[in-house]
């Protein structure tokens, strides 16, 4: 019997691919430098901003300083844009997300989040309408650890007084998330409902064949 359903947040309850996207490339763009070149260095600084160590702010001035640019207004800018970004998939949330957290807590099932997050992310997370259902969350910036670390998971089964089979894990599967929980012992379930969304070099996660696939939120509640 589940006990309890941990989600990812992105790609799973949210995309980043709904509305304004803006990635190191767009990033590159704005600075005036090779947005390829940016794209890459930017994602050599993704776990430093994923688990706290700097933050959105700080990475992207060390990744113009790279390029010998030092500009706080450029910086301020940048952020900006991310931030519409970030407005666009957190206003957009769908209803079927939301009808999924409204049942699973109807049920009496724990609600647990464990995402991989950075600062600018975190904050906009803890204000969405959708944070009010999770009943535990780890979030990487304020953890200092990231998926796939098996603490995570671990942490929050602890909390929630559960065990591995009473958990059910739903994810997109970026960041191996998926072959963590089902190494662990929880069912896990591959969120494909935004696949169709993203678009390359920036799909976290193609369709894996070794879990079963969500095609909408609210498949979920057959996997109970």
């Amino acid at each position: 019997m589940i006990k309890a359903v941990i989600f990812d947040m992105f790609e799973t309850l949210v995309s980043l691919f709904i509305g304004r996207t803006y990635f190191g490339e767009d990033i590159g763009a704005d600075a005036g430098v090779d947005p390829e070149a940016f794209r890459l260095l930017w994602h050599e600084s993704e776990y430093d901003r994923t688990v706290g160590n700097m933050t959105i702010e700080e990475g992207i001035a060390r990744g113009l300083e790279t390029f010998g640019i030092s500009s706080p207004d450029l910086v301020k800018t940048i952020a900006s844009h991310r931030l519409d970004n970030l407005k666009d998939t957190f206003d957009n949330i769908p209803d079927d997300s939301e009808k999924l957290l409204i049942e699973l807590h109807k049920r009496g099932i724990k609600i647990g989040l464990i995402t991989n997050t950075f600062s600018d992310e975190r904050d906009m997370i803890r204000a969405c309408k959708l944070f009010k259902y999770f009943d535990a969350t780890r979030i990487s910036f304020e953890q200092g650890v990231c998926k796939p670390d098996p603490s995570m998971y671990q942490s929050i089964m602890e909390e929630f007084g559960v065990k591995p089979e009473e958990c059910l894990y739903v994810g997109d599967g970026g960041s191996r998330e998926l072959f963590v929980a089902r190494d662990l012992g929880m069912k896990a379930l591959q969120a494909t409902w935004f696949h169709h969304l993203a678009f390359e070099p920036h799909i976290p996660c193609p369709l894996l064949d070794e879990f079963p696939q969500g095609k909408t939120q609210l498949d979920v509640l057959k996997y109970l």
